[in-house]
């Protein structure tokens, strides 16, 4: 077997212990130790990439028992394009994080860090349903530490509520879990595949009723509207860095969407045929208005870019709800796209909030304005789908993928109207922000943020996070520059998708 597949799981299991065991009193060697452990998490990602890239499906026998009996990991395309997604996020934020003295405002950041890692790499290269659920928890356990980090009342309560809105999505899960094993009787992706697709049509009835919570759980953690009322306040509330590391959190969600609703429930079954369309599309409409509306009229720059996140969301689950290999190919592209903007404009908003508070209002002009500014204006362009960047490559894929749908008109307005309105509250906060700063004749001193940390923040070490930042720009620009390798490949994965019979034969084959 190849151990590749196993070890972006294994290398921050591994490591996160072994921070909070060994190295809890050392922050130096805490950093030393986190930041050699997402690079070398980075080599392994680039490795499975490649091995994936031919298209060969390989499996990981955990304790050399086949599947269905035993647990298994998969490296697909996808699985390996979203790990390779995770680990060049995370790169620039713990750099960030580091550089702005962020990890030591609390205990034990850089070990819940690489449980995070762990659950999201996990995430992605399960094979099985309820593994799924276990690494879900992972990530809220490690989440909910990373949120309440610093300290402080508001930040407590919205973890809370982060927490509160997750384990309801939880119980559904294992509801859903628990529907789905007592219809087909296994929980495996690929054996459950096959089952569905063996099921009289008249047995069909509690199939859709598991299919129909498990879209439910994941548009949960995707934050389609009416399930995203958790995110803007958490995410806004939240240690920016651990807020930017959340962009990929919501791709979990829109990761799992495609799993399952091209494998186990694809268009070819016919008790859960149309489902995701449906369902989906009307929702991801909504919530890209939602999300626009909300960064025109928020008065705090983090709650902005979390209302942009929502925005993104809608964008992108427009495009996996046409359920087209066209659109799949737009969707894997601008999943890249969006995370790393998203990523950007959190750790844009950390600078200047820690500069001169998040309150969207001519203040006095904060030091390093002209490169945060700019930094800024990167970030706005890339995730309002203005040329030249990627979001325009993004955005317009998506459109040209929906020409054909049923709802087409409704799509493009949609899109093409929330881009305006992006533009324009974008460009309302800049402004404020940036340029009326420099024209007010009197500013008062900015009031104490209630979100701050409850210890003095350290020093910042400006060369160091403006690299990291800078690290998000280059990520987005070469995603524009190599538009057409990351293209084919996208297509590639979409065809891989839409073919289930190879992942199946992958899984099951050796099974008698």
């Amino acid at each position: 077997m190849n151990h590749w597949i196993v070890a972006p799981i294994v290398l921050p299991a591994i490591l996160a212990p072994f921070i909070i065991m060994v190295l809890r009193y050392h922050l130096d060697l805490q950093r030393i130790f986190s930041v050699a452990g997402v690079v070398g998490l980075l080599g392994i990602a680039l490795t499975i990439t490649a091995q994936a890239s031919g298209g060969d499906i390989q499996v990981y026998e955990l304790g050399n028992w086949p599947a269905p009996f035993g647990i298994v990991m998969v490296l697909d395309r996808l699985s390996a394009m979203m790990v390779l997604l995770t680990a060049l996020l995370a790169l620039p934020i713990v750099l960030y994080a580091i550089a702005s003295g962020w990890d030591e405002r609390g205990k034990h950041f850089h070990a819940l860090f690489h449980f995070q890692l762990m659950g999201v790499c996990g995430a992605f290269l399960t094979g099985d349903a309820f593994n799924l659920f276990v690494f879900f928890e992972v990530l809220l356990i490690a989440s909910y530490g990373l949120m309440t980090h610093g300290g402080g009342a508001v930040r407590l309560k919205a973890g809370v509520q982060y927490v509160a809105y997750n384990l309801l999505g939880s119980t559904l899960f294992l509801f859903a879990l628990g529907t789905l094993y007592g219809v087909t009787g296994t929980l495996n992706m690929a054996d459950m595949a096959v089952r569905v697709a063996e099921l009289p049509a008249d047995d069909t009835a509690l199939l859709r009723v598991g299919a129909v919570l498990l879209l439910l759980v994941f548009c949960i953690k995707a934050a389609v509207l009416p399930l995203h009322f958790w995110l803007p306040a958490s995410y806004a509330n939240a240690p920016l860095p651990v807020a930017a590391l959340f962009a990929i959190m919501t791709k979990v969600g829109a990761y799992s969407i495609l799993r399952m609703y091209t494998l186990g429930f694809g268009p070819e079954v016919e008790a859960t045929q149309g489902l995701v369309g449906a369902w989906l599309q009307p929702a991801a409409l909504v919530t890209l208005a939602v999300g626009v509306i909300g960064i025109l009229g928020t008065q705090h720059i983090a709650r902005m870019v979390a209302f942009c996140a929502i925005a993104s969301m809608g964008t992108l689950l427009i495009a996996i709800s046409l359920f087209t290999e066209t659109a799949t190919a737009a969707a894997l592209y601008y999943i890249y796209h969006s995370t790393l903007a998203t990523a950007l404009l959190f750790l844009v908003a950390d600078l200047v909030m820690e500069r001169q508070g998040g309150s969207i209002e001519p203040k006095t002009p904060m030091p390093q304005s002209g490169l945060i500014s700019a930094l800024f204006f990167v970030g706005a362009i890339a995730l309002a789908g203005m040329p030249p960047l990627s979001g325009f490559i993004g955005k317009l894929l998506v459109l040209d993928a929906s020409r054909d749908a049923p709802d087409a008109n409704a799509i493009w307005a949609v899109v093409l109207i929330g881009s305006f309105v992006t533009i324009v509250g974008l460009a309302r906060a800049g402004s404020l922000i940036f340029w009326k700063s420099h024209d007010a004749e009197h500013n008062p001193a900015p009031e104490e943020d209630e979100e701050a940390p409850a210890l003095p923040a350290p020093e910042l070490n400006a060369g160091l996070a403006f690299t990291s930042v800078f690290g998000l720009v280059l990520g987005l620009v070469m995603l524009t520059l190599f538009a057409g390798p990351a293209l084919n490949y996208a297509g590639k994965t979409a065809e891989q998708l839409f073919t289930p019979e190879h992942y199946i034969s992958a899984v099951l084959g050796g099974e008698e």
